[in-house]
């Protein structure tokens, strides 16, 4: 048996594994519709939003496709907010559809800045710029950018506002509609506990205007599709049944918990991982301000591989946890704390995270992570 500490597939609840279990149903039937209208209500309530919104049998990556195909032509001057591996996927897929891709570049394990976004548009007089492309909570680095203060960096101006929040919705606050953002896409296996393979995306009024002047070949992402069988209650093509019935179950358990409370409690479990690793000598990569609360990045300990750590607590200790990608390969190792994650699982995490170090020489006094974490539950029970 496996723990999984990483940001995403995440661990599974009962309920879940019990609606996975469940017979085939079919997905034209009247009773299949009530599931579709039920869940939808629910992930809008999740979303803050009364846009359309519409659930696709992809992985978070699909909808991130769709939020090109459907909203940006060949040619269109795009502004991609690159802060991690993850807005390197927006560029790749604007490229894909030969958008003008502008890319604006930061800090890995830092905020992408709202001021330089600004100062960008400020200088767009003749309102080139057809739509911004930013990540929630960039999974590669442990960073969630500020998506309030980036979206008033857009003010007025007419581009488009779309956003990968799939390791972010459910995990921070994202109130959509209040924030005017456009198109917000996410996925099933993160925060709704649920297997990959679906994937969630809002359109606003102001997106669907823009699609109706788009004329990028699509089918299966095509979202007029989407929303032409969602009058119906229905979906254009064969949906994951089973994973949408497991949806139900998560939304039930996300409502029961309260969305305030589901924030609250991923907030903690981050203070918990970063004043453990901290206690154990380690350095984040992340400030608090931009930590995210699904994902914490460690750096490496001096001359010790991230890898090795990876590999020993998944091979010794059966739990997972990631290491870095791309340009951090090497250089962190990353443990999420998100979607079904209890105390006891911070518990035997850093427990192994102890050993696991001891055995590769790194100093510390065994114990100390794992009595920050034990202060930082009993604090909270008070």
């Amino acid at each position: 048996m496996q723990l999984l500490m990483i940001p995403g597939p995440t661990n599974m609840p009962r309920e879940v594994l019990q609606a996975l279990s469940l017979p085939a149903v079919g997905h034209r039937t009247p009773e299949f519709s009530e599931v579709i209208k039920e869940v939808t209500v629910s992930l809008k309530k999740i979303y803050h939003t009364k846009n359309d919104l519409f659930i696709l049998t992809s992985s978070g990556t699909g909808a991130m496709e769709a939020a090109v195909a459907n909203f940006v032509n060949q040619g269109d001057k795009v502004i991609v907010m690159e802060n991690g591996n993850f807005g390197e996927r927006w560029v790749k897929l604007n490229n894909s559809y030969g958008a003008d891709v502008e890319v604006i570049s930061g800090v890995w394990g830092e905020q992408a800045d709202p001021e330089i976004l600004k100062k960008r548009i400020s200088a767009d007089h003749g309102q080139e710029i057809k739509a911004v492309f930013v990540t929630h909570n960039e999974t590669s680095t442990g960073v969630t950018n500020d998506l309030k203060a980036l979206r008033e960096a857009l003010g007025e101006h007419p581009a488009l506002f779309i956003v990968d929040a799939i390791s972010g919705m459910a995990v921070s606050p994202l109130k959509v509609d209040e924030w005017n953002l456009d198109v917000v896409v996410s996925g099933s296996q993160k925060a709704f506990m649920i297997p990959p393979g679906l994937s969630f995306i809002s359109v606003s009024p102001r997106a669907w205007a823009k699609s109706e002047q788009v004329t990028n070949p699509r089918f299966y992402f095509d979202l007029r599709a989407a929303a032409k069988s969602f009058e119906k209650s229905t979906t254009p093509y064969t949906p994951a049944t089973c994973l949408i019935l497991a949806l139900r179950e998560s939304l039930k358990l996300i409502e029961k918990e309260g969305l305030q409370n589901v924030y609250k409690r991923h907030q903690f479990y981050k203070q918990v991982i970063r004043t453990a690793a901290k206690a154990l000598g380690l350095n984040l990569l992340t400030n608090e301000k931009s930590a995210s609360c699904g994902v914490t990045a460690i750096k490496k300990p001096t001359a010790i591989d991230p890898q090795t750590i990876v590999k020993i607590m998944r091979e010794k200790h059966g739990i997972i946890i990631a290491g870095g990608q791309n340009r951090l390969k090497g250089e962190i190792f990353r443990i999420g704390h998100l979607g079904y994650v209890s105390d006891n699982d911070l518990v035997v995490t850093i427990a192994a995270l102890e050993r696991t170090l001891l055995e590769l020489g790194w100093s510390f006094q065994l114990g100390q992570g794992i009595q920050v974490v034990q202060e930082l539950l009993q604090e909270r029970m008070k």
